[in-house]
């Protein structure tokens, strides 16, 4: 995997190994980063990104180490070192060194991570409904995208891909769909698109705010509400919205078989032509 490295003043055309046993993010899990995505030369919402990543930090205890204009500026160089064709996954991320339980805030550190990571064809997926849940925002660190909530997601995508799905759809602690296993979720009825309400159990995601101005541009009317199992297995499409993917369809949900449909086909063209206002070479 082709990739550049940034850490400590430096770069690195190989993975940098940086922590140890000893390090708190080793073995108490105080890390958080930031995933962006760049192809053919651009780098839609980069800086919200680079923003979330600091609030992130401090919401797990961190101190930020560096401002969000710095890093996307490193963002940014480190993308014009890779060729103008890749399909590059962008990954900022703060670590802290020490603290016992709780990490010590003076002990935060910085790496970037720029690497190939090709965008996924876009001719839908599959997802099942999880018996995992997402917790609640008294239970875990939600309101940061914190490392120590994915292995939850691993076990969710774990289940889904055994039972021959490619997805997981958990929900939350109250039984409202909450997300997807790697994404947020949008159900489309009657030429509206619902998508679950922020409750502070999942990340409202940067790419579902970019498709929700989107959609209300397009004059396509958005409602962000408590929604049900059944509101996803009686809707006309399912679709997500996410960083890794941007806008992708689905076209099964458990037993329910979808066809890819027009509002999700124009809010992806949509995004890709806003995509080119965000051109770095």
């Amino acid at each position: 995997m082709a990739g550049v490295y940034f850490y400590d003043g430096k770069w690195y055309n190989e993975n940098p190994r940086l922590i140890g046993p000893e390090d708190h993010a080793f073995w108490m899990s105080s890390s958080v980063f930031d995933g962006a995505r760049s192809f053919q030369g651009m780098a839609p919402d980069l800086e919200p990104h680079c923003a979330r990543l600091g609030r992130s930090a401090t919401a797990l205890g961190m101190t930020p180490t560096m401002e969000t204009g710095e890093i996307v500026e490193l963002c940014k160089t480190a993308i014009k070192k890779m060729p103008k064709e890749s399909e590059l996954y962008i990954r900022p991320m703060y670590f802290a060194r020490g603290g016992f339980i709780d990490p010590d805030p003076e002990s935060t550190d910085f790496v970037l991570a720029v690497y190939d990571s090709p965008m996924p064809e876009n001719t839908g997926f599959s997802a099942q409904f999880s018996p995992l849940r997402r917790p609640a925002s008294d239970m875990a660190p939600t309101d940061a995208k914190a490392s120590c909530l994915y292995p939850n997601s691993g076990r969710a995508m774990a289940i889904a891909r055994q039972n021959g799905f490619d997805n997981a759809i958990l929900m939350d602690s109250n039984n409202n769909v909450a997300e997807f296993a790697t994404s947020n979720i949008w159900a489309v009825k009657d030429g509206v698109a619902f998508t679950p309400a922020a409750n502070g159990c999942f990340l409202a995601g940067i790419t579902r705010a970019r498709v929700k101005t989107l959609a209300e541009q397009a004059g396509i009317e958005v409602v962000e509400t408590y929604m049900s199992k059944g509101d996803i297995l009686n809707a006309d499409e399912v679709f997500n919205s996410g960083n890794y993917g941007k806008v992708m369809s689905v076209t099964r949900v458990d037993d329910k078989e979808f066809q890819p449909g027009p509002v999700a086909s124009k809010l992806r063209d949509m995004y890709m032509d806003f995509s080119k206002a965000s051109q770095i070479f």
